[in-house]
């Protein structure tokens, strides 16, 4: 093959779904992925989608929209969302205390926010009951001013920021310890305050990973029930999660009913996600 030939061969077509690779094995891994997520997501929730679906549409809309299941979506979206903000102001501050200061205590420090990863989700609810109870180590002070930390939404609430709190820390941590501390002492040479450093510099840069920690705590939210039930009080209407309102429609045999609302939860929650991971895309483009 000559010169001229090689250089009247037109280029070579890029791949238009995935980048060349020097190491290969797209089809295999791919393989393996779609296989495993088809075995433990996508199979499970068809299948609850399946059981829903054995309903009339006159059914179905019942069911979900029923007052009970109405007060039950409104505490566990709106205490997971209450609870990730602010699992996502204390996030921050806490994890750049520990990547930006040495200070004694720091290993403990550290331990304690991976503790509630590792503690039982029943032992912790029993635990933040006993503390917040209105006889409560922490309930007994709060009493008196009229506030009323347990057994209602409040509790809820408190629950979901304890075991939310570690999502956020840990994923903005890598984050900030990539980022240069030199920017931010350049910002401060060329006149900013330390105010327009933190704004301009310091929270754009985290803006993707801070909504990475938001959607994990307020996934965790939406599910969690092991501590969340010994601190509600868990009456109807008022201080009851979605989850527990599905556990209940278990132990009563009406199977149907507890997939309905349990696809009404899956919806809303993929659909949240999805406008969070949209906005988080969006963020690294254009930030």
């Amino acid at each position: 093959m000559t010169a001229d030939t090689a250089e009247r061969r037109p280029p070579a077509k890029r791949p238009l779904f995935r980048r060349r690779s020097a190491i290969p094995g797209f089809g295999l891994t791919m393989g393996v992925t779609l296989s495993v997520l088809s075995l433990i997501v996508l199979i499970p929730l068809s299948a609850v989608v399946l059981k829903a679906a054995q309903q009339s549409p006159a059914e179905f809309w019942t069911v979900a929209t029923s007052q009970r299941a109405l007060a039950a979506y409104r505490l566990t979206f709106g205490a997971a969302f209450v609870a990730a903000l602010v699992n996502g102001i204390f996030g921050v501050l806490t994890a750049w205390a520990l990547v930006r200061y040495d200070f004694p205590g720091k290993t403990i420090v550290n331990a304690l926010v991976d503790l509630p990863f590792a503690l039982p989700t029943a032992v912790a609810g029993i635990a933040l009951a006993t503390l917040y109870s209105p006889n409560g180590w922490i309930g007994q002070f709060l009493t008196p001013l009229g506030i009323k930390a347990a057994y209602n939404p409040i509790g809820v609430t408190i629950a979901l920021i304890f075991i939310g709190l570690p999502f956020v820390v840990r994923t903005i941590e890598p984050v900030l310890r990539d980022a240069a501390e030199d920017v931010e002492e350049a910002a401060a040479s060329l006149g900013a305050s330390r105010f327009d450093t933190i704004v301009r510099i310091v929270l754009p840069a985290l803006a993707p990973a801070w909504l990475t920690g938001f959607a994990l705590a307020f996934a965790r939210g939406v599910g969690e029930y092991g501590s969340v039930i010994f601190i509600a009080g868990n009456m109807p209407y008022k201080s009851e999660i979605a989850p527990l309102l599905i556990i209940i429609q278990l132990e009563q045999f009406e199977y149907a009913r507890a997939a309905t609302i349990a696809v009404v939860m899956l919806a809303v929650s993929f659909t949240m996600l999805l406008v969070i991971n949209a906005i988080q895309a969006w963020s690294r483009r254009f930030a």
